[in-house]
């Protein structure tokens, strides 16, 4: 049963979504509070994972608002990640689900452990190059939302699940846009 915390939280990360994908600074001050009304309700679902996912984004959020304001109105530009540097981050997400999946097994009841630990883990990877503005970023958000979506459907957070199948598009549809902006230069966002 959807409850209004859950409502609530859907409907302000789907605009920072949303505003995130069209390259526009006011997606991070509503991340933080989409963020910490979703840490409330991972927390009533046991996915701890995540709570300690949406506690990352909160700091992020706050760091990636000042990073995309800064500049005196010039807008930090869309840029690609090295190949290097996206095989390290691979790599050392996979090895840390692996090692936090094992720690929630351990001492904890969370729910799905190492699946919702590979949800931390590349959602912190797909944030750290949406804060640089990496156009790489698009990939691992479809990646995280690919395995949200069941996650989250087999807890009965079934409105989360069916956002997260829409963010999927929503990641599909900002990797193009971004694409297109870094081609032509654009660093327009809203300000």
């Amino acid at each position: 049963m959807t409850t209004p915390l859950e409502l609530a939280a859907n409907a302000v990360m789907t605009l920072s979504i949303v505003l995130a994908g069209r390259n526009n600074v006011h997606s991070w001050w509503l991340g933080v509070i989409g963020c910490a009304m979703f840490a409330a309700l991972f927390y009533g679902s046991r996915l701890y994972a995540d709570v300690a996912l949406q506690l990352f984004f909160i700091v992020t959020c706050l760091v990636g608002w000042r990073r995309w304001a800064a500049g005196g109105g010039r807008a930090l530009p869309i840029s690609l990640a090295r190949p290097l540097l996206l095989g390290s981050m691979s790599a050392a997400g996979l090895v840390a689900t692996a090692a936090y999946g094992l720690m929630l097994q351990a001492w904890t009841d969370a729910y799905a452990p190492f699946i919702d630990s590979a949800v931390l883990m590349f959602s912190i990877i797909a944030q750290l190059l949406l804060m640089g503005r990496r156009l790489q970023t698009w990939p691992f958000w479809l990646l995280v939302n690919t395995i949200s979506i069941p996650l989250y459907a087999s807890r009965g957070l079934y409105l989360t699940a069916a956002l997260y199948g829409a963010y999927w598009v929503n990641a599909l549809a900002s990797w193009f846009f971004w694409r297109r902006q870094m081609v032509t230069g654009a660093t327009a966002g809203g300000r």
